[in-house]
């Protein structure tokens, strides 16, 4: 870093400074900069912000008898930082984490974020005027942090005699010296904190994104990338690079969308592509060392848990006897209860993605196979045939809210109308006909059908309808929410 030196500063945030806008507006101005900045503060009250690609650190030195504030640069480094730096940053926030690699600075964020709860992202977009005045640089920035706005004045020189004339002239002596670490931490003060999951499962990985108000989530972002991470890993029990490699930049866009709407704490977990796989521990190293997030693989047994807890908080309590079940790409889970008593849950290693890779459910599928296809995940389902039928059966997953969609006939996808709908055995029978007679390409011309679930739906029906013929039931009640929803609400419960 080029030698900086240090300088006094004199700042005032809001909006009621008109005098010394006005005389400072009556200037030519020196420069004009807009640019868009990422502060973290620190519970401590210290900050660091990155800007044009790079880090940039000022400490607070001193604060005179005036109240001025002297502020030393000591680090401004552009990415990839390393492990020293990112300790040097995190010692200038006063928190105690430690230190990695960050190759670009989402990554940092994210991993920031994901190390210490005593720190917040700001989203800070400036326009700054600055101006030559009394031997001092002075500027007016407008300022719009996390879409709140707000105005600050700035006087600063290395010599502290000028800046206390200058702010007299300006008429701000009367004010509070208040820094950008501050000033910023009262405009966001009272936003509803913000918090993400991510579900990485074997076939997609979803992300939700809300914030917490009054007791209840407003979501900002919901949504399933399907990146097939479960591709092949029937063949030798991995995860090959083609499905790690969509799936780590499906995550890494995640991580910078949460960290770009300001979110205070996330969460990764991974379900049963993760669990199955011998190179688990490499997978997740790798996603950790590109995106900063580190996923959690989680046990068949906490998905079901999780799956029946959002069902109950999206559904509300059932009366009688129910069970929850989620089918995914390589897993299913099923929860059995009475209201939001929990008797058994269990998972099995079912998932459609495995039962497409077996019988070539991607394509046209002859009616043989198919009854091949049902024989071999009634066999797997052999568990559920010798338990009560539930009096409601709830369903999640992607393989039933495409099927809904497509009922439905839903060109874009409504979260809200596809909650709480009841899919009978003649719509899912029409649909699995339906898919059995096309192959992937011509299925993707289904309206309300995910393209990218295209290869895999005819083997979710299938799972689907299977199920509700081991349980005894004719009709089955969709359930949009999943895991993601019960981690925010355990979690991160405000």
């Amino acid at each position: 870093m080029a030698e900086i030196i240090p300088r006094w500063e004199w700042r005032v945030f809001g909006t009621e400074h008109q005098a010394a806008e006005d005389g400072l507006a009556a200037l030519s101005p020196w420069a004009r900069e807009e640019s868009d900045e990422v502060y973290v503060l620190s519970a401590a009250g210290s900050t660091v912000k990155i800007r044009h690609g790079q880090m940039d650190v000022k400490l607070l030195r001193e604060v005179d008898g005036d109240g001025l504030q002297r502020w030393e640069p000591v680090m401004k480094q552009g990415f990839p930082l390393g492990r020293d730096d990112v300790a040097a940053v995190l010692d200038a926030l006063e928190v105690d984490a430690v230190s990695w690699d960050a190759v670009s600075a989402s990554q940092f964020l994210a991993r920031l974020i994901e190390s210490s709860d005593a720190v917040r992202v700001v989203n800070v977009h400036k326009n700054r005027v600055r101006y030559r005045l009394g031997g001092c640089l002075a500027e007016i920035a407008g300022v719009l942090a996390e879409g709140r706005s707000t105005r600050t004045i700035a006087v600063e020189s290395e010599d502290p005699a000028a800046v206390v004339a200058v702010r007299r002239e300006l008429d701000l002596s009367g004010r509070p010296n208040t820094s950008y670490p501050k000033g910023l931490a009262a405009v966001v003060a009272d936003l509803p904190p913000r918090y993400a999951v991510i579900d990485v499962g074997t076939n997609s990985v979803k992300f939700r994104l809300a914030e917490r108000a009054n007791g209840d989530w407003r979501t900002i972002v919901d949504r399933a990338d399907v990146t097939r991470l479960g591709e092949g890993l029937e063949v030798d029990g991995t995860i090959q690079p083609e499905p790690l490699e969509r799936t780590t930049t499906a995550i890494a866009t995640m991580a910078e969308e949460a960290v770009h709407h300001g979110v205070r704490a996330f969460a990764a977990l991974g379900t049963a592509g993760l669990r199955k796989a011998k190179n688990r521990e490499e997978v997740i190293a790798t996603i950790r060392a590109r995106t900063g997030v580190t996923v959690e693989a989680i046990s068949g047994d906490e998905e079901s848990r999780l799956g029946y807890l959002a069902a109950q908080a999206g559904l509300g309590t059932q009366d009688g006897s129910l069970v929850v079940f989620e089918t995914g790409g390589g897993s299913s889970q099923f929860t059995f209860g009475r209201g939001p008593v929990v008797d058994e849950r269990f998972s099995l290693p079912l998932g459609a993605v495995r039962m497409t890779e077996q019988f070539g459910l991607d394509g046209v599928v002859d009616s043989g196979v198919l009854a091949e296809a049902l024989k071999a995940i009634s066999a797997e389902l052999a568990v559920l045939g010798d338990r009560p039928h539930p009096d409601t059966l709830i369903a999640m997953g992607g393989a039933v809210t495409n099927m809904t969609a497509v009922m439905l006939g839903l060109s874009t996808y409504d979260p809200d109308r596809v909650h709480g709908t009841v899919l009978d055995v003649t719509e899912i029978d029409r649909q699995i006909e339906l898919y059995r007679s096309q192959d992937a390409d011509a299925r993707r011309d289904i309206v309300g059908l995910q393209p990218n679930r295209a290869e895999v739906i005819l083997a979710g029906a299938c799972i689907v309808r299977t199920t509700m013929d081991k349980l005894g039931r004719r009709s089955l009640t969709v359930s949009d929410r999943g895991i993601r929803h019960a981690v925010l609400e355990e979690r991160f419960p405000g």
